[in-house]
């Protein structure tokens, strides 16, 4: 996923509902605690390092976690102001509700140990040569207090990738790789992309493998074939995963808006989905079949409309309840080379936000470059 500028893009739409904001709210009172200070006020930009732009009058005032290239979770103020750091890296790091961490302040999930896994022998289509080995929670002051890996694990090691939560019965979901023959693929062994419900004392209470449902995308014939011939073994990418949570299609009658049921995307196949947790099946698409883009400037639009191409999307989710536009889906549409067979693109480039109403399918409003006056490709 390419940057986003802080205070920029969703954060102006929707601070509060950004995983950053709300999961950082859980820290207050530790920071409280602590000592530690933060200041409110904008600072000048310090580009190109740091927070480019801040503006607190169109920005959710929060906290931002996020794990660097030093294999360290820091988390920030929206100055760029360091408040705490753990020396563990993650992919990602979460912040954990107090609720969910037995009452306790400043818990996150991280990763505890990494494994190789270069070369296309043992890992086939892997973009990255590590894979994560053991998965844990740490405190405040990184002590491991819960951790999940090893022999426990299918293949010892956890293999958990982009998105992991915590669940209210104390159990732990996590989106992770699972490396075997299907039949019917070309390759010798799939990267399969798999969802599992772990409990405290590590045994696996509930599993989920994509292939096992691909009949249930939406896909026609000649591009279930495409996806089974698929030169690398990675050949969905789901790169999304969360909890739908409290929401009015479910109150109102939907139940295929279940609280329970998991929302997740694969950047590869341009498909997002609901999966029904007490049957596995497959209840709700966006995709992979869209109406065209049309030559309009992206900025200039109307909304509502029905959801045109996205193509290499990431982190979908649902709006929480509380938020204006409870219940509708954000996505952020990368504009990525994706689909079988491979959509057109835009000459030009450039990315998008999208907030989508998930029972019209409609576009309800959007961000692109052009919407803060520049060309479209400026926003990427």
């Amino acid at each position: 996923m390419r940057k986003i500028q802080f205070g920029e893009t969703t954060q102006k739409r929707r601070g509060a509902s950004r995983p950053g904001g709300k999961a950082a709210a859980a820290f207050l009172g530790q920071l409280a605690l602590s000592g530690l200070a933060f200041n409110a006020a904008a600072e000048p930009s310090v580009y190109p390092t740091g927070v480019t732009r801040y503006d607190p009058a169109k920005a959710f005032n929060s906290y931002v976690l996020f794990s660097g290239a030093d294999k360290i979770t820091r988390l920030i103020d929206l100055n760029g102001n360091v408040v705490h750091d753990w020396k563990y890296e993650g992919f990602p790091s979460v912040a954990l509700d107090p609720a969910l961490a037995g009452g306790n302040r400043g818990h996150v999930l991280v990763t505890l140990a990494r494994a190789d896994a270069s070369g296309t022998g043992l890992v086939p289509g892997r973009a990255i040569p590590e894979i994560n080995k053991t998965i844990g929670e740490v405190d405040w002051d990184g002590k491991t207090v819960w951790e999940w890996g090893g022999d426990k694990a299918p293949g010892g090691a956890a293999d958990q990738h982009h998105d992991w939560r915590r669940l209210p019965n104390g159990n732990t979901l996590i989106l992770a790789n699972l490396l075997h023959p299907v039949p019917g693929f070309s390759q010798p062994q799939v990267l399969d992309d798999v969802i599992y419900e772990i409990e405290p004392g590590g045994a696996i209470v509930w599993k989920w493998i994509a292939s096992e449902h691909l009949d249930e995308f939406g896909f026609a014939p000649n591009e279930l074939n495409l996806i089974r011939n698929a030169k690398t073994a990675d050949y969905l990418h789901v790169n999304n995963m969360s909890v739908l949570g409290a929401n009015h299609w479910f109150s109102g009658g939907d139940k295929r808006f279940d609280p329970d049921n998991v929302l997740i995307d694969s950047r590869n196949a341009n498909v997002t989905v609901i999966i029904d947790k007490k049957t596995g099946k497959i209840v709700w698409a966006l995709g992979p079949h869209y109406p065209a883009n049309d030559l309009l400037p992206r900025g200039k639009k109307q909304v509502p409309r029905p959801v045109d191409q996205i193509s290499g999307q990431h982190d979908a989710h649902l709006i929480p309840e509380g938020l204006p536009g409870a219940g509708n889906l954000l996505v952020f549409d990368n504009q990525g080379e994706a689909g079988y067979p491979p959509v057109p693109l835009a000459v030009t480039g450039g990315s998008r936000v999208l907030e989508i109403d998930p029972i019209k399918q409609e576009i309800v409003w959007e961000y692109t470059g052009e919407s803060s006056g520049r060309p479209g490709w400026t926003f990427q």
